[in-house]
């Protein structure tokens, strides 16, 4: 899988995702209709939209997470950076490392916290596994970036487990860095997560805008309105509404929007 962007037409350099007529069913069940969205490099996007509208299901499709469930089938495309992941010959390991995802709640691995931020590198270097200064050098480069180096730089080799929530689903995001993703999915990254927690999460996403794209999945709309720059509402597995956020929020174009937002349903 080609990563680089500037394998595309320069109309289209901006686009960290593009769908086409993206169509999945659980079986007989359609849960996304239609989908045709692009998403720009760079910022903060969220998704927002009532419980089952098929945001989540969205967002594990970009990762091609979905598929490991043998009744789900997909029609339509998907683009990131320019590549069409479902192509024929496409690695999903490749895809994976592009595609970083953060789950509702943490998920450490119960080794050290030095351990974790190098898990998923380690597990792509092929058997050429860096010297432990370079390793030392990359665990605290991943850390500094999601605010936690401070916090940590005593206690690289204590349990992970043993790290709060918020510490906890910080270190999930820093373990995504070291391979250098594009894209970062995020699902509900809060949901487990106190107010304190919630805005500590929040900073960080805040402060990788533009070194990483960032797509979130959010039934907070407060946090969506805070913490993104665009935004898209889903409805019944269809997108209602793209637009930038704050248009969104003061302006929505569509009345399912407007009635969303005003809390009438969902």
């Amino acid at each position: 899988m080609n990563t680089s962007s500037q394998a595309i037409g320069n109309e289209q350099l901006d686009l960290a995702i593009q769908t086409g007529k993206l169509n999945l069913w659980y079986g007989t069940f359609q849960a996304l209709f239609d989908v045709d969205l692009d998403i720009k490099q760079g910022i903060i996007t969220s998704l927002i939209g009532p419980s089952g509208c098929g945001k989540s299901t969205f967002l594990r499709s970009i990762n091609r997470i979905n598929e490991r469930l043998g009744y789900v089938r997909i029609d339509g495309s998907i683009n990131v950076f320019g590549n069409n992941i479902y192509a024929p010959g496409v690695e999903l390991v490749q895809v994976r490392k592009q595609i970083g995802m953060v789950f509702q709640r943490p998920n450490p691995l119960p080794i050290s916290i030095r351990d974790n931020v190098l898990f998923g590198y380690n597990l792509h270097s092929e058997g050429k596994r860096a010297e432990r200064s370079e390793q030392d050098d990359i665990a605290e480069d991943a850390l500094r970036q999601v605010l936690l180096w401070d916090k940590v730089k005593d206690r690289l080799n204590s349990k992970a487990t043993e790290l709060s929530l918020e510490e906890q689903q910080k270190l999930c995001i820093a373990r995504l860095l070291p391979v250098k993703p594009g894209l970062l999915l995020m699902d509900e990254p809060c949901s487990a997560l106190d107010p304190k927690g919630t805005e500590a999460v929040e900073e960080l996403i805040w402060e990788l805008r533009g070194k990483y794209t960032i797509l979130i999945v959010t039934h907070n709309m407060a946090q969506a309105r805070r913490a993104s720059e665009e935004c898209i509402f889903m409805l019944m597995g269809k997108v209602v509404e793209h637009t930038a956020t704050e248009d969104m929020f003061v302006t929505p174009g569509k009345q399912e929007t407007a009635d969303y937002i005003e809390g009438r349903y969902g």
